[in-house]
């Protein structure tokens, strides 16, 4: 089987060419990007010995049935960060960097700020504001034991002192902890039994599903937050497409000032905020 070969096999199996083009650079042990196709192109006629033909396959039907391509090839980039993500974190997805921009917005005009990630899964939140704000006091959560081994590793790789610690939302805060500049989060929201959870089989259902109407995590977040603000601290959460208005509903119901919405690169309300106010 030549290079060739290779991809029109994966073209038969329904997978795009993109796609094809980074599982067969992984399965050649080669640089995947634009460095890596440019080198598909000039070699497109070089065979692939037999273990790298039969991984090649695997990898290509797995993806054909659906697994995300940055679990066959075990990282995705991030912010300009390349993370190392599998099965037990969600995939970091582009529109979420919408949240990060927000939130370097906020934290521009302070000075050695603290700041908490709720839910961060691969750390990528974490560690794209870190990276950043080297001066900040980041400190992320989760759930998951696994989630957090994947977001240390990432962190030790990565070099950036983010702090972890494990439990359920705001209960995981060590005793005596701070209060925060500001609070982030990616949350769950897809309401259970939600139709676009059948395509959503490889990823960890906990880190995608928050009750009947997808709001459940939201609320234990925003009833809890003011407890741990600074007067004027913020809290910026990332929502379904057509929770924006729940959200803010629930930041003003929960004592929220100044709450407003930031679009993504399709233009949808994707992230709501608010600040607790300096003085009730």
């Amino acid at each position: 089987m030549t290079v060739t070969e290779a991809l029109a096999t994966a073209a038969r199996l329904g997978l795009d060419r993109l796609d094809a083009q980074w599982l067969l650079l992984h399965a050649l042990g080669r640089e995947t990007g634009g460095a890596g196709r440019a080198w598909l192109l000039a070699h497109d006629g070089d065979a692939l010995d037999a273990a790298q033909a039969s991984g090649y396959l695997a990898l290509a039907t797995r993806r054909a049935a659906g697994e995300p391509l940055a679990y066959l090839i075990g990282r995705k980039e991030f912010f300009g960060l390349p993370l190392r993500v599998d099965a037990r974190v969600l995939v970091p997805r582009p529109e979420t960097e919408t949240l990060v921009e927000w939130a370097l917005a906020v934290l521009a005009p302070l000075q050695n700020p603290r700041v908490l990630d709720l839910g961060t899964g691969s750390g990528a939140i974490a560690l794209a504001l870190q990276q950043v704000r080297p001066d900040a006091a980041v400190l992320a959560v989760d759930a998951s034991a696994d989630a957090l081994a994947v977001a240390q590793a990432n962190a030790a790789a990565l070099r950036l002192p983010v702090r972890f610690a494990h439990g359920d939302w705001l209960a995981a805060l060590p005793a005596g902890e701070a209060a925060f500049d500001l609070i982030v989060s990616n949350p769950p929201y897809v309401a259970d039994g939600d139709p676009h959870l059948t395509a959503l089989v490889h990823e960890p259902l906990r880190a995608l599903t928050a009750g009947a109407d997808g709001l459940a995590d939201i609320r234990r977040i925003v009833a809890g937050a003011p407890t741990h603000l600074k007067p004027g601290g913020g809290l910026l959460l990332e929502h379904g497409y057509d929770q924006a208005d729940a959200v803010a509903a629930l930041l003003k119901a929960g004592g929220f000032a100044a709450i407003s919405h930031k679009t993504d690169l399709a233009g949808i309300r994707r992230c709501t905020g608010g600040f607790w106010p300096s003085v009730k």
